[in-house]
């Protein structure tokens, strides 16, 4: 009987750990945000509150993109509301077999681009204007160095900027980036090699740093 009673409490005590992992397993999932596709299916589906997700998700990086593409908040502002109702009518016609954020990414440069070729604005880099997340206030060098950078940046066709941007202050591989340009990843690497160039040439001139 001792055995039996024994045998029982094993068993009830198993029962009773597997309940609370189910338990836990079942709050882990509605902790843990939904991944894109989730959120994109769910907006195929005509939710909306899903886009509101991919927004929250994305627009912060949307604009800091925008931002270094075309040197002014409001207008960088305006590019990431234009490239989401983009998004938005265009989702149908999204790609699964590839990354959403490289989609993403193809629509805000092509967006920043086409406003650049509408304004032909190539102005220094204006000050304060650089985001906060990327320079800390408290960091007084970092700051000159960001905003020195910055204006060089703008100094380069837009192009060559966006090729800058996505892979130096994006982190963007060298296959994301083939696929926003619709080009090959040599042909990335041979761009931004010019690109990287012309910076350097800009930042020389600016007195950045001197030629060794």
């Amino acid at each position: 009987m001792r055995r039996l009673a024994a045998r029982c409490r094993f068993v009830a005590g198993i029962e009773k750990f597997q309940i609370i992992f189910q338990l836990f397993r079942h709050c882990l999932v509605i902790m843990m945000p939904p991944d894109d596709a989730t959120l994109i299916r769910l907006c195929l589906q005509g939710d909306t509150k899903a886009f509101e997700g991919l927004i929250d998700k994305y627009q912060k990086t949307i604009f800091n993109v925008a931002l270094r593409m075309i040197n002014d908040a409001q207008d960088a502002e305006d590019v990431a509301q234009a490239v989401f109702i983009k998004v938005f009518e265009k989702l149908d016609k999204y790609n699964p077999r590839h990354k959403f954020f490289s989609w993403l990414y193809r629509m805000v440069v092509n967006e920043a681009l086409n406003f650049l070729n509408q304004k032909k604005r190539f102005e220094g880099l204006d000050e304060g204007l650089l985001s906060s997340e990327e320079m800390p206030d408290e960091r007084y060098e970092r700051h000159e160095t960001a905003e020195q950078i910055g204006q060089a940046l703008m100094q380069l066709a837009p192009g060559e900027r966006a090729l800058i941007v996505l892979k130096h202050f994006q982190e963007l591989s060298y296959k994301e980036i083939a696929f926003i340009f619709e080009v090959s990843e040599k042909t990335v690497k041979s761009r931004l090699f010019s690109a990287r160039q012309l910076l350097k040439n800009v930042l020389l001139e600016q007195g950045f740093f001197t030629h060794e």
